[in-house]
């Protein structure tokens, strides 16, 4: 597996809208686009190459959510962006490392996503992103 550059950090917050003014008038960050995934919204800060990914439940079943209530805002997750998520995928399992998901979703602008296990990675959670053409 080639992992090519880190993607993304993703941030838990309570409000897209509240962070917002922390990222640009403190950092002179802006949005490049936002999407909704299930019961997530999500807003993304180019940073260079890479991304801030700010994500906010829309809903008590997001994920997200779940998340703030057990651990409260801050650092979700890294995402490290790959070629072949597939074969990405494959190594992972033949060298018996644990994901959350036995295959990929859909992510952020239509890439094709997995999450490492927390366990298997000393408890930080880590996706792998192959992204769609053009992204």
């Amino acid at each position: 597996m080639k992992i090519k550059r880190v993607e993304h950090i993703a941030i838990a917050v309570d409000s897209i809208k509240d962070s917002l003014s922390l990222m640009r008038d403190t950092f002179g960050l802006e949005i490049e686009y936002e999407e909704q995934i299930g019961q997530t919204k999500l807003a993304m800060l180019p940073v260079g190459e890479t991304y801030i990914e700010l994500l906010e439940a829309l809903g008590p079943e997001s994920g997200v959510q779940t998340w703030i209530d057990k651990k409260g805002t801050g650092l979700f997750h890294i995402c490290f962006e790959v070629d072949d998520i597939e074969g990405a995928i494959a190594e992972l399992k033949a060298k018996n490392v644990k994901l959350q998901s036995e295959t990929w979703k859909t992510g952020h602008g239509g890439s094709k996503i997995v999450f490492l296990d927390p366990s298997a990675t000393g408890n930080c959670v880590i996706e792998l992103a192959e992204l769609a053409p053009g992204h």
